[in-house]
């Protein structure tokens, strides 16, 4: 038997960023409860508004299936003496499963190894009534909440204060303590239009009789309703509606009752960079901003109501009224900070703290100004100009506009740096120093950001590093694991062909390191670069690429993450082949030879009068063939075209495993054969070590 299943818990107004995972993991929590009881079920849903979150879980079991009990005892020869009486242990297990001990001898089973006492019952299953309140309140307790507050007089914490829950399981309601308060089938509607309690009367009407009480109880349902009316409106007026999704989220959560509403500023504003009103838009207020066919901002924002006002002209004007001080704090700012110029600026930065150990920004500057003029030459930008940028990349840290809106960093530096007739080229670096910012944004365009951006990033992850502060765990404070992914990003997609090795080593030439401990320079340096490297793996994992690929190309310890990529390309291509799975166990097999035989020692030259097999002679004749053909591939980085080629080696090479004895009697002869297999290994190692690709035994 089967009945539906309802809890909702209402409370004060959830936090809108958190919503959405609250309402996730209180739905995990009560479906894993379910499944440890064995209890199954049928589709569901999860419920997440402002103030409540609620589970809807269709058929589910009214009482858990019967399950056999198996409880093993001792051994027979444990159990019983030689005279065949029972012994302290079988009596001690005869009591705990509540059997007489003269019954014991009926309870003997084999377990597939030996004869042992055991005892089977059926233990029939619990009603699932019974767990209806330990499910929820367990699941209450392990929600994502880093700090749970206390209300009125109340013991109970949580995220908000609790005012009612709802527990409906198969046409009953249930009354169970939760979060300090007794459940019920009492629920509320919205706040201004609703009034008075709700019953209600099924799991199945839950969403239907909220609604009717104006409360659209699916979060995703009032998504779509405040994206189709943003859209809607900025269409109204030839715009198009900017929805970002974090924001749109956010006011999903923010709101019970939905209803978009479309307000005006004054044109004069538009006179400071957009990118500072819709901050001061979407930060503060919460409103989405609306752009022409040629993505200007236009004097126009969207806001999001919880109520279907009688008089919605009064609710504009309410927001109107709430965003021109905004606007005009933005406005005074920017005049403001174009009294002063970057450069003027600088100096203030020697009082901001980078870090307590590593100085001061102004100092930072300093370290990312000489980096930058380094890197200049890889990325083919002006060495003069990258060094500006740098000098000046921080400056804008102290203007008003980004200590009013600090997601402005770098963008009010562009705009200053223009206003001060700073080159083009060091305006749009200031920029793009920060770029990327998160997963799938743009690497910087122009070649003075590139070394800007990676200089910035290299000495943020030195200077951490040589203080012992590398990320552990989820920790992160610095972010560097985002700045080693920016890195690996700009280099590739950017197409800078540079030695991490060498650029980190610059890097901490200015922190002074010592030659001694695991601070070291050589250490810290030894460090960073296998961070950054490794930042590789969840990168080609999220592309789908198996392990062992990009195993076989680290394993010859390279620092150039452009040259690592094109390797790794190869070699995923080359997995697919054919002949990579043959090839693959026969460098593993030449390995483990070379290794044992040779070590780390180099052999002679293959010397052709000592091939004396026909097969030894082929694979000889092939690999003379293929170390000229692939010469100018290896040049040019050509790492496809070379293992292409490679995979001529497949006949050849198991020619010379089937009929060729390698440990010949003759010590000249083993030498050659040596040397032969060195040769073909090294053909391989222009590109990665494949032998990684061999399955494991």
């Amino acid at each position: 038997m089967r009945g539906d299943f309802l809890v909702e818990l209402g409370t004060e107004e959830l936090p809108p960023k958190a919503l959405l995972a609250l309402s996730n993991a209180f739905t995990k929590g009560i479906v894993n409860g379910f499944k440890a009881a064995n209890l199954s079920f049928g589709e569901v849903t999860s419920y997440a508004a402002p103030r409540r979150l609620a589970v809807v879980i269709k058929g589910l079991d009214v009482q858990a299936p019967d399950s056999e009990i198996v409880a093993w005892g001792p051994p027979v020869k444990v159990a019983f003496d030689a005279e065949g009486q029972p012994t302290r242990a079988a009596q001690a297990f005869a009591k705990k499963n509540a059997i007489d001990v003269p019954q014991l001898n009926e309870h003997i089973e084999n377990d597939g190894q030996q004869d042992k006492l055991c005892v089977r019952r059926i233990e029939t299953g619990c009603q699932t009534s019974s767990l209806l309140g330990p499910v929820i309140n367990q699941s209450l307790a392990t929600l994502p909440i880093p700090k749970r507050m206390r209300w009125g007089s109340s013991k109970e914490e949580f995220v908000r204060p609790v005012q009612w829950a709802v527990l409906l399981f198969n046409g009953a309601v249930y009354h169970e303590e939760v979060l300090g308060l007794t459940s019920g089938n009492i629920s509320r509607g919205h706040r201004f239009h609703s009034e008075g309690d709700i019953v209600i009367t099924s799991p199945v009407s839950y969403a239907e009789q909220l609604y009717k009480a104006h409360v659209i109880v699916d979060f995703n349902q009032r998504r779509d309703i405040i994206r189709q009316g943003v859209t809607e409106l900025a269409a109204s007026i030839d715009g198009e509606a900017v929805i970002d999704e974090d924001l749109l989220d956010e006011v999903s959560a923010l709101n019970e009752w939905p209803v978009p509403l479309m307000g005006r500023f004054d044109e004069h504003f538009l006179q400071v960079p957009s990118q500072a009103l819709v901050s001061s838009m979407k930060e503060h207020q919460k409103y989405f901003h609306v752009v022409d066919q040629d993505k200007n901002l236009m004097a126009a924002f969207i806001t999001v109501a919880n109520i279907e006002s009688k008089d919605p002209i009064q609710v504009i004007d309410g927001n109107e009224r709430v965003i021109r001080p905004r606007l005009a704090d933005a406005a005074f700012f920017y005049q403001n900070d174009k009294k002063n110029t970057l450069e003027s600026r600088r100096e203030s930065l020697k009082q901001v703290v980078f870090q307590a150990k590593l100085g001061s920004v102004y100092a930072k500057t300093d370290r990312v100004a000489a980096m930058a003029e380094t890197i200049a030459k890889h990325t083919a930008a002006d060495p003069k100009l990258a060094r500006r940028a740098a000098e000046l990349s921080k400056s804008d840290l102290v203007t008003d506009m980004v200590g009013e809106f600090d997601d402005l960093q770098g963008t009010m530096g562009r705009d200053y740096a223009l206003n001060d007739g700073e080159p083009k080229e060091v305006a749009e670096a200031l920029f793009e120093q920060y770029l990327p910012r998160f997963a799938g944004d743009q690497v910087p365009a122009t070649s003075t950001g590139t070394a800007l951006a990676l200089a910035d990033r290299l000495d943020s992850l030195v200077g951490i590093f040589s203080i012992g502060q590398q990320p552990s765990g989820s920790r992160d404070p610095f972010a560097l694991r985002r700045a080693s992914l920016g890195v690996l990003r700009i280099m590739i997609e950017r197409k800078i062909d540079l030695d991490l090795r060498l650029a980190i080593n610059a890097a901490a030439a200015p922190f002074e390191l010592g030659n001694e401990g695991d601070l070291s320079s050589d250490k810290v340096s030894k460090q960073v670069l296998t961070y950054i490297i490794d930042r590789f793996k969840s990168w080609y994992r999220d592309e789908g690429m198996a392990a062992e690929v990009f195993m076989a190309v680290t394993a010859l310890d390279l620092s150039n993450p452009l040259d690592i990529n094109a390797r790794v390309q190869a070699v995923n291509q080359f997995s697919q082949l054919p002949e990579a799975v043959a090839l693959a166990a026969a460098n593993k097999r030449v390995a483990n030879i070379l290794a044992k035989q040779l070590g780390d020692s180099v052999p002679a030259a293959v010397q052709s009068e000592l091939l004396q097999d026909p097969a030894e002679q082929a694979l000889a004749s092939v690999i003379a063939s293929l170390t000229q053909d692939i010469e100018p591939l290896v040049q040019q980085r050509d790492y496809s075209g070379i293992l292409q080629k490679l995979a001529q080696l497949r006949e050849p090479v198991d020619g010379f495993f089937d009929q060729v004895m390698v440990m010949a009697d003759d010590q000249a002869i083993r030498d050659n054969r040596l040397a032969l297999l060195f040769s073909l290994r090294q053909l391989f190692i222009n590109v990665a070590d494949i032998s990684q690709l061999a399955p494991s035994k």
